[in-house]
C-alpha cells in the first residue's frame, strides 16, 4: 500500500488489514458485478466464510480458484465425490466437508437458475430491480448483518436447492457484488461505486 492510499478514509472493517484486504476493499467490494462465474465465486467464498473471518477466506482465495476450476460453474457442477474428497486434503482452502460439497451443490443449483433466468446475473439482480441499492451509512453500527431483502433472497435460494445461503451470508454477498453499496459515506469508495 502506498503512503497516499494509506491516508484515504475507508470503511472501518478494513482497518488493520493486510495489502490484500485493502486491495479487495478498494477495488472490488461493492462494485456492481455481472459475470456469472464471479458471482458464483462470491457465493462459494461467502459460504466458506460462515463462522470465520473474511480475511481468512480472502487469504485462501487463490487456492479456492485452483481447487474449484476458477469457479467455472459447469466444471464445478461436474466434480466427482472423489474430487471433492481430494479437496478435503488441501490446506489452502477451508477443509470443511459441508462447505466443500456445497460448492458442487450450489453449482448444480446455479445451472438450474441459469436455465430458468438466462444467467445468475439476471437472477441475483432481479432482487434489486437491476440497479444497486445506494445506502448512506454513517458508521459501522449502521450497517446491518441482514435485511428483509436478504431474507427474501435467502429463502428463494434455499427453495431452489442452494445451501450455505442464510440471510447474513446473502447480505454479505449483496454487499460484495455491488447489489448494495454499504461503503460508509466517509469512505472514499462510497461515491465511486
Amino acid at each position: 500500500m502506498t503512503a497516499k492510499s494509506a491516508s484515504l478514509s475507508r470503511c472501518r472493517w478494513v482497518e488493520g488489514g493486510n495489502a490484500l484486504y485493502y486491495s479487495y476493499h478498494d477495488e472490488e467490494w461493492g462494485v456492481p458485478l455481472h459475470d456469472d462465474d464471479k458471482l458464483f465465486e462470491f457465493l462459494v467464498l461467502e459460504g466458506a466464510q460462515a463462522g470465520l473471518s473474511w480475511a481468512t477466506v480472502l487469504n485462501k482465495r487463490a487456492a479456492y480458484r485452483r481447487a474449484f476450476h476458477d469457479f467455472d460453474i459447469a466444471k464445478v457442477a461436474r466434480m466427482t465425490d472423489a474430487a471433492l474428497e481430494k479437496r478435503l486434503l488441501d490446506p489452502g482452502i477451508v477443509r470443511n466437508r459441508q462447505k466443500i460439497w456445497s460448492a458442487r451443490n450450489n453449482a448444480r443449483a446455479a445451472l438450474k437458475v441459469i436455465g430458468e433466468f438466462g444467467s445468475l446475473d439476471a437472477y441475483f439482480w432481479s432482487f434489486v430491480d437491476g440497479k444497486p441499492i445506494r445506502n448512506r451509512r454513517r458508521g459501522h453500527v449502521d450497517v446491518p448483518a441482514r435485511t428483509e431483502l436478504s431474507d427474501k433472497l435467502s429463502r428463494d435460494m434455499q427453495k431452489r436447492g442452494f445451501n450455505f445461503v442464510g440471510s447474513t451470508i446473502m447480505y454479505a454477498h449483496m454487499q460484495a457484488t455491488g447489489m448494495v453499496n454499504d461503503h460508509l459515506v466517509s469512505c472514499f469508495r462510497h461515491g465511486e461505486v
